[in-house]
């Protein structure tokens, strides 16, 4: 614990006591005079600016102290006098700003701390040999760097965790992309059938959301067919006896996808999705439910952490809903 005492000196008026103000416990306006001070007014706390003054109102009859503020806090940071601290809500930021490359986690930093109300002292690092010598002066392996009050933070990431913000882990699991790509897909399909039928309420409007949303996925496993085949090995029975199914399914999910939005070559589509939609289903299920092994899902790329389970089984029974109702569509 730390005791702080100050005197309030009348002719000053005023006392600044917001360094004092982090780990504050007990805080006391104690009024220690020997003389008749009954004209004297006392305020108490007073906010301004969101810093807080100690404020004694006081006769000219009287230029002795009259007063005096003592704190007690908790830690040892509190022990120098505001007029002496230049560096409140400042930060210092170096990031690498170069002619060709503009270091986008040093953009973050800097926004980073300016939302947090501190004011940036930015430093430009503007070339490889300037940033290699900064790494080896502060023996740090990246940029950018930033100092909160003297005190050397870290990287953006680093800043994030001071300021008690969600920092991702790179092998955090995530439902975040299948979540967006289902929630822009049925506003697609809304927006379709608004368009058609002047009614976001149509047996077409679900029709078209699967179907979009099975094109959208397979896009995300086209753009890395070599990255999805391999996560896709882990559990998809044929793929295990048959490696060259892993690169096929994302062309056949698209294809089948295409041709339910247009609602043409029923006799493709509908079959395309009843297969691969009905071993993803028994294979998911091995995997999960009866092996419960704990696997990423290939379902929205190669490079996903989104874990295998309910949301893949949720993919892979829509299409087999949407593959049988389109048959016995095209049928009635």
């Amino acid at each position: 614990m730390v005791f702080e005492h100050r005197v309030l000196d009348p002719r000053q008026g005023r006392f600044d006591c917001a360094h004092l103000l982090e780990d504050v416990d007990a805080v006391a306006l104690v009024f220690n005079h020997a003389r008749n001070t009954a004209n004297l007014s006392f305020n108490a706390v007073e906010p301004l600016n969101d810093r807080f003054f100690f404020q004694v109102h006081t006769l000219d009859i009287y230029p002795i102290p009259v007063g005096s503020l003592a704190v007690m806090t908790s830690s040892e940071k509190t022990g120098h006098r505001p007029e002496d601290d230049n560096s409140h809500n400042k930060a210092t930021l170096y990031r690498m700003v170069m002619d060709k490359h503009t270091c986008p986690y040093g953009i973050k930093s800097k926004d980073l701390l300016e939302r947090q109300g501190f004011a940036v002292e930015d430093h430009h690092l503007t070339s490889r040999d300037k940033t290699d010598a900064f790494l080896e002066e502060h023996g740090v392996k990246t940029t950018p760097q930033s100092w909160i009050n003297g005190e050397r933070v870290g990287g953006y990431d680093d800043l994030r965790e001071y300021f008690d913000l969600p920092v991702r882990s790179e092998n955090e699991t995530s439902y975040r992309p299948v979540i967006a790509i289902f929630a822009v897909a049925a506003a697609m399909a809304l927006a379709t059938s608004w368009f058609a039928f002047s009614s976001i309420v149509t047996l077409r409007a679900f029709e078209w959301f699967v179907a979009i949303s099975m094109c959208f996925l397979a896009i995300q496993k086209l753009q890395d067919v070599e990255s999805f085949s391999t996560m896709f090995l882990n559990y998809d029975l044929l793929a295990q006896h048959w490696v060259r199914y892993g690169y096929i399914y994302p062309f056949a999910e698209a294809l089948a996808g295409i041709l339910m939005v247009s609602g043409a070559l029923v006799w493709v589509s509908s079959p395309i999705a009843l297969f691969i939609g009905s071993i993803g289903v028994v294979s998911i299920i091995k995997a999960v439910y009866v092996e419960k092994r704990e696997l990423k899902c290939a379902c929205v790329g190669g490079n996903s952490n989104v874990p295998l389970g309910f949301v893949s089984l949720t993919e892979s029974l829509m299409m087999v809903a949407m593959g049988a109702w389109m048959a016995v569509k095209g049928v009635l």
